[in-house]
């Protein structure tokens, strides 16, 4: 399960979350969103915390973070 996502559409690229991920998994992809920007991407989703550091980051709301959930 994804527990990061990006509207990549709408991610101007300002490395704002990449900042603020104390794991240090979110980088900029290779590709151009349809804006002509470098969307944020998560490269390792395992090793992700769910802290919500990089959706309080986001100026444009673009993140979304689930937390798994406890059986």
């Amino acid at each position: 399960m994804e527990k990061v996502i990006f509207a990549e559409d709408r991610c101007k690229g300002c490395e704002m979350c990449t900042a603020a991920c104390p794991k240090g998994i979110i980088v900029m992809a290779k590709h151009l969103n349809s804006m002509g920007f470098h969307p944020a991407a998560v490269n390792e989703q395992e090793r992700c915390i769910s802290c919500g550091n990089c959706y309080r980051m986001c100026p444009d709301q673009v993140i979304t973070v689930r937390k798994e959930e406890k059986r």
